[in-house]
């Protein structure tokens, strides 16, 4: 008896601490919402893992861990709003290219699942050393690519050019490749305009304002917005003039994160 109550004891010890320590440091604060934030993303995903079983790699299984996502970044202060729906593709498949900036931009992704059919994403092999979280991915579509093997990454990107054309399917992809938080985007990669031409597919940009509220060590409230942009078609590009088509996805996205941004600045110094 007396065990448990000193365990509880120092169970509430501990959360007054980590409370006290939350509210007064902005560097405890950072660690403890990230971890909170993967955890929960952890725990959301795989636990409708049996659920999932019943109609496995079906997109529609993403939906019950996008919507706990949601409600957990809730928890850490950070709110969502999507925008753009009437420009949605209705009528193909289609490469959904969004900027790139955070481990956080998986509530980007929790945001388009439910507003889209038939999503998917294409990650690295190595997440499938994630369990249970990667057995969820890949539950829910998840394409897995060797980035080592160049030849089993285009076998890959030929799968999902075909799953693209016969499925309507969507695939979500961040075309800078890596985390960016700067002012400005990163060069594009071409691995999803070459995806795009191959499935005669159109792009739909998706921009997100900055995440002003995120910083080195800090990690306020925030709001994340989320606008879906008018798609681009592909007709008429190839391999020999693919980058005129980069160039041009890249001002579009470029131009409308700024805009969203800035129009995020204004909205907080008003508020």
């Amino acid at each position: 008896m007396f065990g448990e109550m000193g365990l509880l004891v120092y169970t509430a010890i501990l959360m007054v601490l980590i409370t006290i320590v939350y509210k007064f440091s902005s560097i405890a604060r950072y660690y403890l919402k990230f971890i909170f934030f993967g955890v929960a993303s952890v725990i959301m995903a795989s636990a409708p893992i049996p659920l999932m079983l019943i109609k496995p790699r079906d997109s529609r299984n993403g939906l019950i861990p996008a919507a706990g996502i949601r409600m957990a970044c809730r928890l850490i202060g950070v709110k969502t709003s999507l925008e753009g729906h009437e420009h949605i593709v209705r009528n193909s498949g289609c490469v959904i290219l969004i900027n790139h900036q955070s481990m956080l931009d998986l509530l980007v992704l929790a945001e388009l699942w439910p507003a889209m059919d038939n999503c998917t994403v294409i990650a690295k092999k190595e997440i499938l050393y994630i369990q249970p979280f990667a057995l969820a991915a890949w539950l829910w579509g998840t394409i897995f690519i060797d980035r080592v093997k160049k030849e089993d990454a285009q076998a890959a990107v030929n799968k999902t050019g075909r799953t693209i054309r016969t499925r309507k399917a969507r695939v979500l992809m961040f075309p800078e490749g890596t985390r960016n938080q700067k002012e400005k985007l990163l060069p594009f990669k071409k691995g999803a305009f070459h995806l795009a031409i191959a499935s005669r597919s159109p792009i739909q940009p998706v921009v997100v304002n900055r995440y002003r509220f995120l910083g080195k060590h800090r990690f306020d409230n925030g709001h994340i917005r989320v606008k879906i942009l008018p798609p681009i078609a592909t007709d008429g590009y190839s391999a020999d003039n693919i980058q005129e088509l980069i160039d041009k996805t890249y001002k579009v996205i470029s131009e409308n994160v700024d805009l969203i941004s800035k129009e995020e600045d204004d909205k907080m110094k008003k508020d």
